[in-house]
C-alpha cells in the first residue's frame, strides 16, 4: 500500500480556506471589519513568508468558534462551503485526488488549518482522513484554543505519525509515499516522504525543489 497526503490550502485549493474562511465572516459581518481584516491579511503575509507566529493565529482564527452555537457555525460553514471552497477547487485537482483513491493509497489531508473549516472540505473530496489543527471543546462547544500540538511545520511530522499509530501503521509500513504542497513551511514533511511534489510552488519552495529535482506541478486553470 502507498501513503498519499495532500496540504489543502494554496495546493488542492486554488486559494487559502483559513484566510477565506475569516474573510466570509467577516463580509457576513460576524466579525468587524475594521479590525480583523487587516490582522487576517497580516497573518496570511506571514504564513507566506514562513514566519507566522501559529499560536498567535490560532488565538486569532478560532476564536469566533467560542463566540457562537454550533448549529451556527454548521449552517455559516455550508455556506461558506458552496461561495467560498468550491469555486477553489479545479478539475485538475479532483481528478489528482481521484487517481490516488482509486489506486488504493491510503489518501489524507494534512494541514494547519483548523479541522472545522477542513472537515467538510476533505469530504467534499472524498479524501476519508483529515490530519489538522484541532480546536479545543468542552461540553460540546469550542472553547477558542487549540488541542496538542498544531499541524503546521514541524508539527505535521508529528501529527501524521501519531495518526499512523493510530491506525497500526509508521512510516515504515508504506512502499511508496507522496506529500503534495505549494509552501516552505511544509519542507519538513516534504522531505521525509519518498515523492515530494511541489504544487504551485512559493518561491522558497520552487527553488528547493528544482535543486533537489523534485517535480513541480500546477493544479490550476
Amino acid at each position: 500500500m502507498d501513503l498519499v497526503l495532500f496540504d489543502l490550502d494554496n495546493t488542492l485549493l486554488n486559494g487559502d480556506s483559513d484566510f477565506a474562511w475569516a474573510q466570509f465572516l467577516i463580509a457576513k459581518g460576524v466579525l468587524d471589519r475594521e479590525v480583523q481584516e487587516a490582522k487576517n491579511i497580516a497573518f496570511y503575509e506571514d504564513y507566506k513568508a514562513g514566519t507566522l507566529d501559529i499560536f498567535a493565529f490560532l488565538d486569532f482564527q478560532l476564536a469566533p468558534l467560542a463566540r457562537h452555537p454550533r448549529a451556527q457555525l454548521d449552517a455559516w460553514h455550508r455556506e461558506f462551503l458552496e461561495t467560498s471552497i468550491r469555486p477553489m477547487i479545479t478539475p485538475q485537482a479532483r481528478q489528482l485526488v481521484d487517481g490516488h483513491l482509486a489506486s488504493g493509497a491510503l489518501v489524507a489531508i494534512v494541514t494547519a488549518t483548523n479541522s472545522f473549516v477542513t472537515g467538510p472540505i476533505a469530504r467534499e473530496f472524498r479524501i476519508p482522513h483529515l490530519v489538522a489543527t484541532i480546536p479545543a471543546q468542552e461540553g460540546g462547544a469550542f472553547t477558542g484554543k487549540a488541542r496538542g500540538v498544531p499541524a503546521f511545520q514541524a508539527g505535521k511530522i508529528e501529527r501524521v505519525d501519531a495518526w499512523l499509530e493510530s491506525l497500526g501503521l509508521y512510516a515504515g509500513s508504506f512502499e511508496r509515499s507522496w506529500f503534495y504542497s505549494d509552501s516552505r513551511n511544509d519542507l519538513p514533511l516534504l522531505e521525509r516522504v519518498s515523492n515530494p511534489i511541489a504544487v504551485d510552488p512559493d518561491d522558497t519552495l520552487r527553488a528547493h525543489a528544482v535543486e533537489h529535482g523534485w517535480p513541480v506541478i500546477s493544479l490550476r486553470a
